[in-house]
């Protein structure tokens, strides 16, 4: 047993100085090291127990640190110092693969793991909400379109749900959210308020910069509370305030069902079904991306692979279905588990 662990110490110490040219015997280690967003950290977390429980190896150590602090984190460089895996609620963007590769980051492999649904959710001691993407972004925007009329945008107005439309809750707009660096926030802005954005001709035609400004800026009054990145919390402070509404995934609300509900969004109630057959509106995939540079260096690493992209973790009757993950349909689940077996890396981000 010795034996095998100076063993296991004097390899990750020879891969890692060839690649980082740093020698740090002591910084070798024998566990995973997963960082990333907090909506795939459930499921990541329920993967990481069971591979613990099942195998030879040390229970993989994960932090909820939101898709955008994961990448940062990830990309920072090859090394036992550095994130084994992010997982991510959204998909690498083209500055962070690219600063992947400035670090040494060069082998990534892509995991899509299935889709989830964004929620506007409230307390079950309140009415569920029927609201439509049009009225969050009048709600939620820092500069919406003239009450008044007219082509022309001006500070937000709004202070209650009543305001933005008449058939809405005279209470006033309180909503908890993920902060700019959660993959959810980002999913959030993209499926609601830009496709709300683009229901207005004259915003849907303006540059890109400008169209930008208008859609992704939140406003800063106190109607929208950035509630980090714990959405356990958003949960508790819902139950404790009715008036009040969170953003956060479908799993999040699959989980404490008993306690908080989903708004139906243009008419349709977010279900693992609705979301499933792509009727959900505002859903999303979910991914983990995985340093070729470390499988093999870092103990379990291809078994944890392996673990959660088996039919029993995240097929249609798997473990992680029961913990809100909808599953990716059966093609998809084989081309992701093919592209996991043979390590396949990511090249550009227009190879899907």
């Amino acid at each position: 047993m010795v034996r095998k662990t100076v063993l296991l110490v004097a390899a990750l110490v020879f891969v890692f100085v060839a690649s980082t040219g740093v020698v740090n015997a002591q910084s070798a280690r024998d566990y995973i090291n997963i960082v990333g967003s907090s909506t795939v950290y459930p499921f990541a977390t329920v993967v990481a127990e069971q591979f613990g429980k099942t195998t030879r190896f040390k229970t993989p150590k994960i932090e909820s640190t939101g898709s955008g602090g994961g990448f940062k984190l990830f990309c920072a460089g090859v090394g036992v110092e550095y994130p084994d895996i992010t997982n991510a609620s959204r998909r690498i963007k083209e500055s962070e693969f690219e600063k992947c590769r400035q670090n040494g980051v060069n082998e990534i492999v892509e995991v899509k793991i299935g889709y989830d649904g964004i929620v506007l959710a409230n307390s079950k001691k309140a009415k569920p909400m029927k609201i439509s993407r049009k009225d969050i972004f009048l709600a939620l925007a820092k500069n919406v379109p003239d009450p008044k009329g007219g082509e022309r945008l001006v500070g937000n107005p709004y202070r209650t749900w009543k305001d933005v439309n008449r058939s809405l809750p005279n209470i006033k707009i309180e909503v908890l959210g993920p902060p700019p660096t959660s993959g959810t926030r980002d999913a959030f802005v993209e499926l609601v308020m830009e496709e709300a954005a683009k229901s207005y001709p004259w915003i849907k035609t303006m540059d890109k910069k400008a169209f930008k400004e208008v859609a992704h800026t939140i406003r800063e009054d106190g109607a929208y509370i950035e509630a980090g990145e714990n959405d356990n919390l958003i949960v508790q402070k819902l139950d404790a305030n009715p008036k009040a509404f969170g953003i956060f995934g479908f799993s999040f609300l699959d989980q404490n069902g008993d306690r908080i509900q989903g708004s139906f969004v243009d008419g349709v109630q977010p279900t693992f079904e609705a979301i499933a057959s792509g009727e959900y509106p505002v859903s999303r995939p979910l991914f983990f991306y995985v340093k070729k540079a470390h499988i093999g260096v870092i103990p379990g690493m291809e078994g944890y692979l392996n673990e959660f992209t088996s039919e029993k973790t995240w097929g249609p009757e798997g473990y992680l279905a029961d913990k809100g993950l909808i599953p990716m349909p059966d093609a998809e689940r084989m081309k992701y588990r093919a592209d996991v077996s043979k390590l396949r890396v990511l090249t550009a981000l227009n190879n899907q």
